[in-house]
């Protein structure tokens, strides 16, 4: 079941929804543990060459350095496609 996308909800509770929903598709893809760590975070990128704001994700596993993936869009333009492929270039 899809949900209604309510426009004029403040854009903090959209983003929240949707980083929650990119922390699922991370936890999917990697087959990591429910109680891993996730974080997502939307920040302003300051690299050459790059939009203005990306989405950057942690995996914070237990004995393992941090993961980084780096989504060169906003949150709310981030798809489960894009997180999968951000993931994949990120462990090559």
């Amino acid at each position: 079941m899809t949900g209604f996308a309510n426009p004029l909800a403040p854009k903090a509770n959209r983003l929240q929804a949707r980083s929650a929903q990119i922390k699922g598709w991370v936890r999917d893809t990697l087959g990591l543990d429910p109680d891993t760590p996730v974080t997502v975070a939307e920040l302003a990128c300051q690299d050459e060459g790059c939009p203005d704001i990306e989405t950057v994700i942690g995996i914070l596993e237990p004995d393992k350095p941090i993961r980084t993936a780096r989504i060169h869009r906003p949150i709310a333009e981030t798809t489960a496609q894009v997180v999968t492929e951000a993931l994949s270039a990120s462990s090559d």
